[in-house]
């Protein structure tokens, strides 16, 4: 567009403020990473840009531009709790069997007194007819019913009386001396149905927990598993011994026919038997399932009993460190996402019995298709944590398959041997997945790549046909592998590289063809944005469809769109109540008390903090928007719509308490870019 700078989002005229684009954070937070500053998409710095945004431009001096740019590192998110905390049982309306020693407070009536106000959770259509801003519509009158999102999923609380939305499920009673009782309202059949239909899955309890954590938990297929590559090394190391001999006999025989004195018969039996040894070394090498130009064995493993992954033509959430959560992957479910995956957790923490790990796991019956993500270095981590999770998650179906993260670009990752490092270590990661494999008996084991590690060294295509082997000697078993078209090194500098992927589908293919094996599903990933990305990306590379990660974070209806076949010029308040959906999911998992309400509040903040970067497909010139492209500086078709565009993270903060009530004085949300802690910028 003629007087933009390059790489930027095509708004129409009426709706502009300033060509100068708004500064956006790099998109390596979407893997978590550290450092990073702001880089526009053609690789040059941010423009310098004054408070009011136009020509006459004031440049800001190498302190006021650090002070901007980068990340916040090592945030802190302290809980926020009531001042007047009390004992859960007694806030569940139950007995405390500790009594008089429970260290928590059990007078409820104190209790309940010195609680703040009740929230009142509205519907969009009541926020946005409100005459004022949130503050008003937090002020509940005794005409307006109260709305607990917990209660009406579940039938019950157990929040009971710490829940902010107490009235909604609460029952008072008069007693025949005239005092007031309180009690907690449970709609028994409500409560049934969301037994099923509702209640997450995938709870591993204190006690799996601390027998990881003293290490006294059982792993009795990792342990044979382990023994089996032991016994393979060591019969390696006595081949390759034998090797060394043999050579060493071959160098002996020919210097002694390079000597003066010749013994004929002596060297044609040296030379027999040096044939002989030869021989019969490459039968034990076949025999043991080595290959002599392998550094290392592929055990074989059956693999007729794993569950084939038919998922030609789904839509696949990526694992998303931070905002992928469970909250976030059900409102991805609402907008119609086939496949979701946990957060990356790391194989250490899940065998140490970590709490927060654990919780990456947990599983909402409304995802059709879950699997779990993890990463790890080696087969002594990988194996026994996907025992572990099929021996306490898969036996009821809580998870689908297994996902190994041999992607992860961040050095805390990286230096560990872990994530993309894993490309240049095939041999290793082969001994792992085939271990994993073994431990997870008929749940899959996925893999997500990169395309390599350095820019100019794509190695994904090699590891991917050996990947897909059906237990043969070079085979894995894989069910099914993702590729992101860049490298760790390029991280998100340029654009995927579809046309490896599709090379590596067409090389994958070619050589399930010749082995006669059934094809693995294979998908793409990087820079999908829209319902045309995805179907073009599926018809043009031969993938069976598409992994999304950014393109989710900024628009998670992207989902629809792509069911549809569609570009939705959505609205701001259809935005707004996918917002309050995420909002409710968040209750639903974190909890309606005071701490997690603003635990709730953090993550809504933090997905804010993706989602202000969509530009309404209406404002644009050209379509279909590219997630590269960055926004200039424009306004909404509303107030709202300007609102939900706004950088500012205080502006995230207000949208919260559009239904989360004030934040307390006790909440800080510390945004992960500089650039959004700055007031916006016209």
């Amino acid at each position: 567009m003629s007087g933009f700078p390059a790489g930027t989002a095509p708004v129409k005229a009426e709706f502009l403020i300033s060509i100068d684009p708004i500064a956006v954070p790099d998109d390596d937070a979407a893997e978590g990473s550290g450092g990073g500053g702001l880089t526009s998409r053609n690789g040059r710095d941010d423009p310098d840009t004054n408070d009011g945004g136009g020509r006459n431009k004031r440049k800001r001096n190498k302190e006021e531009k650090k002070a901007r740019q980068g990340q916040n590192k090592n945030r802190r998110f302290g809980k926020v709790r009531d001042e007047q905390d009390i004992c859960f049982k007694i806030a569940a309306g139950t007995l405390c069997e500790f009594g008089a020693e429970c260290k928590y407070n059990h007078d409820l009536q104190n209790y309940l007194a010195a609680k703040p106000p009740d929230l009142w959770m509205p519907t969009v259509d009541e926020l946005l007819s409100a005459s004022s801003g949130s503050e008003e519509t937090q002020n509940v009158p005794n005409s307006r019913p109260a709305r607990c999102p917990i209660f009406e999923e579940f039938g019950e609380c157990k929040y009971g009386f710490k829940c902010r939305y107490l009235s909604a499920h609460i029952q008072k009673a008069l007693s025949e001396d005239g005092t007031e009782s309180l009690s907690l309202v449970v709609d028994e059949a409500k409560k049934a149905h969301a037994a099923i239909s509702a209640k997450e899955v995938n709870y591993v309890g204190a006690d799996t927990q601390k027998l990881l954590r003293t290490k006294k938990y059982v792993f009795p297929v990792t342990d044979a598993y382990l023994r089996e590559l032991q016994e393979a090394d060591k019969r390696e190391q006595e081949i390759e011994m034998e090797r060394k001999h043999l050579k060493e006999a071959e160098r002996e025989r020919r210097e002694a026919e390079d000597s003066t004195v010749v013994i004929a018969e002596p060297e044609q039996k040296q030379e027999t038997v040096t044939e002989d040894k030869t021989d019969n070394l490459h039968t034990q090498i076949a025999a043991d399932g080595l290959h002599p130009d392998v550094d290392t064995p592929d055990v074989s493993i059956r693999f007729a009993e794993k569950n084939r992954l038919d998922w030609r033509g789904k839509t696949y959430l990526a694992p998303l460190t931070t905002v992928g959560n469970l909250p976030f992957r059900r409102l991805c479910v609402s907008y119609g996402v086939d496949i979701t995956c946990g957060e990356m957790g790391l194989a250490t923490s899940f065998l140490s019995g970590s709490k927060e790990e654990w919780s990456l796991v947990r599983r909402h019956p409304s995802e059709r298709t879950f699997g779990v993500q993890i990463a790890g270095n080696k087969a002594n981590t990988l194996v026994p944590t996907a025992e572990v999770l099929a021996k306490e998650c898969g036996s009821q179906g809580g998870i689908d398959f297994v996902d190994v993260n041999c992607g992860c670009p961040i050095d805390l990752v990286f230096k560990t041997g872990s994530g993309s490092a894993l490309l240049d270590a095939p041999a290793k990661l082969g001994k792992a997945l085939i271990g994993m494999n073994k431990a997870l008996g008929s749940i899959p084991v996925t893999i997500k790549l990169r395309t390599g590690v350095k820019d100019g060294r794509n190695t994904a295509e090699k590891l991917m046909t050996r990947a897909v082997g059906g237990g043969g000697e070079s085979g894995w078993g894989i069910g099914c592998i993702t590729l992101h078209g860049r490298t760790r090194q390029q991280r998100y500098t340029k654009l995927a590289d579809w046309e490896y992927i599709r090379q590596c589908v067409d090389a994958v293919r070619a050589g399930e063809a010749d082995e006669d094996l059934p094809p693995v599903p294979i998908f793409g990933n990087g820079d999908c944005f829209s319902s045309h990305d995805y179907h073009s990306a599926v018809d043009q590379y031969h993938v069976d469809g598409v992994m999304i990660g950014r393109g989710a974070l900024i628009k998670p209806w992207i989902f629809t769109e792509i069911k549809e076949r569609r570009e939705w010029d959505i609205s701001s308040r259809e935005r707004l109540e996918g917002v309050k959906k995420l909002a409710e999911f968040g209750l639903s998992h974190f909890g309606s008390d005071t701490s997690g309400i603003n635990t709730t509040r953090r993550y809504l903040c933090e997905a804010l903090s993706f989602q202000y970067r969509y530009v309404p497909i209406g404002l644009l010139e050209v379509l279909p928007a590219r997630i590269n492209d960055r926004a200039p500086r424009f306004r909404g078709r509303d107030e709202l719509e300007s609102l939900l565009a706004s950088p500012n993270s205080a502006d995230w903060v207000k949208i919260s308490e559009m239904f989360l009530g004030p934040a307390p004085e006790a909440f800080v949300f510390v945004p992960k870019h500089k650039s959004n802690a700055y007031e916006s910028q016209g």
